[in-house]
């Protein structure tokens, strides 16, 4: 397992390269067929993930990729799930709260997580047996994943006090997630953060509470998912009250709530 790890922190900072790269130029921006926005920055750090991960034996779920049928997914025991840009919309704004999202699932639970912000250069990612987190800024672009290993900060996650610090998203804060925030029988902090950066802001005991009572895919969860499990953040699905599963036949989200 720690082999896959270095191997997906490699690729993650080789392709927030190529991400800040783009994101020095006058950029333009494709919309998808679900109206979701694309960039050229996107595509060239899928590229770069894929020819990492595709030297490894687990197949590999991108939102990226072309989408694999279920009933070829359904038998796969481990997968890659990867986002390689999320948060195109705050590229786009370019206010640098984007990251590179790289999980490893195995039998739907996410073991390893991955997340790379390029802009500030900092990695979040679990352990190699998934037991604990850890952050650092990387300042040397010739980065050895060993001394990235030794030298990491471990995270550790809030005791929720007072004011109770509720992650909220730049570009989504809905009537659900609203309603949920009125049940709280505390004195509330808005914190806003974009990404996935907002799993990281639990995580590292920045924020309390992050509801998503909004659409998100499993591409964009995996590996905060992981991230939070790892340093005992529950990440609860609203209608079922367990964790979130992965590679399931609709890779789309439930409603979630993270919380230590």
């Amino acid at each position: 397992m720690k082999a896959h790890l270095q191997t997906a922190i490699e690729a993650a900072i080789k392709g927030g390269k190529a991400i800040l790269e783009v994101y020095a130029t006058d950029f333009s921006v494709e919309i998808k067929g679900d109206d979701s926005p694309l960039t050229i920055a996107d595509q060239k750090c899928n590229e770069i993930i894929n020819s990492y991960l595709v030297n490894t034996p687990f197949p590999i779920i991108s939102e990226e990729n072309k989408q694999i049928d279920y009933e070829d997914r359904k038998n796969w025991s481990s997968c890659w799930i990867v986002d390689p840009l999320d948060g195109t919309k705050e590229f786009i704004k370019r206010n640098g709260e984007f990251t590179v999202n790289i999980a490893l699932v195995t039998n739907g639970v996410p073991k390893l997580g991955v997340i790379y912000v390029p802009v500030s250069k900092t990695l979040y990612f679990t352990a190699e047996d998934s037991n604990t987190s850890y952050r650092l800024v990387i300042d040397d672009e010739e980065f050895s994943t060993d001394a990235i290993l030794e030298n990491a900060e471990q995270l550790i996650p809030a005791i929720t006090g007072s004011p109770v610090r509720v992650v909220g998203s730049r570009s989504h804060l809905n009537d659900d997630t609203k309603a949920y925030i009125n049940t709280i029988n505390a004195e509330v902090e808005i914190v806003s953060k974009g990404s996935s950066l907002k799993f990281c802001l639990v995580a590292e005991g920045n924020a309390d509470v992050y509801p998503r009572f909004a659409p998100t895919m499993e591409w964009d969860t995996a590996a905060g998912d992981a991230i939070c499990r790892a340093v005992g953040v529950q990440v609860i699905d609203q209608s079922t009250q367990e964790s979130l599963r992965y590679n399931k036949e609709n890779l789309l989200n439930p409603y979630f709530l993270v919380k230590s």
